[in-house]
């Protein structure tokens, strides 16, 4: 692990990455700077009491950050039931 490599520990993480060049193409067209929070991203961790733990930001988070319309951002929400639907 890379943390190892540098004399710290972490505990079991990882971090999904969900891209669609259809999806963000248009939504960086209309707003260059939610390059800053694409492609989707999800971190998946381990806590100290053994359960895992995801995180993600929300769809509607991002449409009021950056000004987005329900058109635009249509596209790209996928995260909740992706989510939903790896837990069943």
């Amino acid at each position: 692990m890379e943390a190892e490599k540098v004399g710290l520990s972490l505990r079991p993480t990882q971090l999904l990455l969900f891209g669609n060049p259809q999806a963000g193409t248009p939504l960086m067209v209309a707003e260059p700077t939610i390059a800053l929070d694409l492609p989707l991203k999800v971190v998946a961790w381990e806590a100290a009491d053994g359960k895992v733990w995801l995180g993600y930001n929300d769809v509607h988070y991002l449409q009021q950050r950056y000004l987005l319309s329900d058109e635009l951002v249509k596209h790209i929400d996928v995260m909740a039931p992706l989510i939903h639907q790896a837990l069943l």
